[in-house]
C-alpha cells in the first residue's frame, strides 16, 4: 500500500491524539520502573490477526530530512509518494528520505532516532521502529522513526546515501529540541540489525565529511549523546559476510578497502558515544560476533560499553517475545540509560 503525500500530511492532525492512544496504561499512570514495555491491549478474537488499518507510519507527523534532492540526487521518482508502505509497516521506494515523529504524552527532556532494519533493501517500520518508538514515548523520550535511503533504489550516494541521512537526521533533532522539548545534549540513536549498522556507523563517522552543508542545521553536531545497537550487524567482513547488508552496500566481489571502510568496528573513535549493545547468542542473520567485535573496538579506545548476549532469542526479536531472554533488553537498556542521564524520571 503506497503511502501518498496527501496520506501523510492528514496524518499529522492525529498528532496529537497518537501519544495518548499509544499509552496503554491508564491515564496518569506513570511508566514502569523497569523500562519494560507496556503490556498490549486484548484484541477481540475476530481482529486478532487483522492487520492494521492503515499503515503504522500514516498517522505520523513527517519531518523531511532535506530542504530540496538529498546529496547526490537519484532515488525512485519525486512524482509519487514519500515512500511505500505496506499495511504492516514495510517501507520501500523512498524518494524522500524523513523523520516521523512520536511525542510522549509526558516529555523528560531526551529524543532518540531510531534506525529499523531490513538489510538495506526495506526498512522494518512496523515491525521494529514504530512499536520501539512508542515504548521509548512511555518513558518520555520523543521518538524519531528515520526512513532512510536505500542504496539498490539508484541513488548516487550509494552506500553512503543511508548514512547521510542518519547524520543529518541527528542534526535535525538537535536543532529543533527547544521546539519538541527536550534538551540537545540529549540525543541519541537507536538501531536494529542493518538499522543497528547505520546507527553503528552514524556512531562513529559523525565528523565525516559525507556530504556538503545545506543549510544552517549541518553547523550543528551530528555526534549522538548515546547509541543502542540492536541485534546490530556490525562487520562486513568474512566469516561473518554473509549478510543482505553486505551484498547491498559493497556487492557479492567486494575490494578489501570496501569491506574495511564500511565495516563499523574498523574506525570507531575515541569519541564515540557511550553505547548500549543487546544481542541472542542463536542469532543466525547478524550472528553474535558482531556484538563482540564492536564491545573490544570500543574497549580499545576506552569508550563506555554495555553487551547483554542472551542464550536465546534469534534475530529481530524488536521489544523481544513475553518470557524469552531477549525480552529483558528494554528494561535493562532504561536502567542504562538512567544512569547515565539520558532518561530522567
Amino acid at each position: 500500500m503506497a503511502l501518498h503525500r496527501r496520506t501523510l500530511l492528514t496524518g499529522t492532525a492525529a498528532l496529537a491524539l497518537a501519544p495518548a492512544a499509544a499509552q496503554e496504561r491508564p491515564a496518569g499512570a506513570p511508566p514502569p520502573l523497569d523500562g519494560t514495555p507496556p503490556e498490549r491491549p486484548r484484541e477481540t478474537p475476530s481482529g486478532h490477526d487483522a492487520p492494521p488499518e492503515t499503515a503504522p507510519g500514516a498517522a505520523l507527523e513527517v519531518m523531511p530530512l532535506w530542504p530540496g534532492q538529498p546529496p547526490g540526487g537519484g532515488g525512485p521518482g519525486s512524482d509519487g509518494p514519500r515512500f511505500d508502505e505496506s499495511r504492516e509497516g514495510v517501507v520501500t521506494g523512498v524518494a524522500e528520505p524523513c523523520l516521523l515523529v512520536m511525542r510522549p504524552a509526558r516529555p523528560t527532556g531526551s529524543a532518540m532516532v531510531i534506525a529499523a532494519g531490513g538489510g538495506y533493501r526495506r526498512i522494518d517500520l512496523g515491525h521494529e521502529a514504530v512499536p520501539v518508538g512508542r515504548w521509548l514515548n512511555s518513558l518520555g523520550v520523543t521518538a524519531f522513526a528515520l526512513v532512510y535511503r536505500l542504496p539498490g533504489e539508484g541513488w548516487a550516494a550509494g552506500a553512503d546515501a543511508p548514512i547521510q541521512d542518519a547524520l543529518r537526521a541527528t542534526r535535525l533533532v538537535r536543532a529543533r529540541a527547544r521546539r519538541y522539548g527536550y534538551e540537545p545534549n540529549r540525543v541519541g540513536v537507536m538501531g536494529f540489525s542493518a538499522g543497528g549498522h547505520l546507527m553503528g556507523s552514524a556512531s562513529t563517522r559523525f565528523a565525516a565529511p559525507l556530504y556538503k552543508p545545506v543549510d544552517e542545521d549541518d553547523a550543528v553536531s551530528a555526534r549522538p549523546d548515546v547509541a543502542a545497537l540492536i541485534y546490530p550487524v556490525i562487520t562486513l567482513k568474512p566469516p561473518f559476510d554473509r549478510t543482505s547488508s553486505r551484498r547491498v552496500l559493497v556487492g557479492d566481489s567486494p575490494t578489501r578497502v570496501a569491506t574495511e571502510a564500511y565495516s563499523v568496528e574498523t574506525r570507531v573513535p575515541p569519541e564515540t558515544p557511550p553505547t548500549f549493545l543487546a544481542q541472542a547468542a542463536d542469532d543466525p542473520i547478524a550472528v553474535v560476533d558482531n556484538s563482540l567485535l564492536m564491545f573490544s573496538a570500543l574497549r580499545a579506545v576506552e569508550v563506555p560499553v554495555e553487551m547483554h548476549l542472551f542464550e536465546r532469542g534469534g534475530h529481530g526479536f524488536n521489544l523481544g517475545v513475553p518470557g524469552s531472554p531477549a525480552a529483558a533488553w528494554p528494561g535493562l537498556f532504561a536502567t542504562w540509560a538512567r544512569r547515565r542521564g539520558f532518561i530522567r524520571l
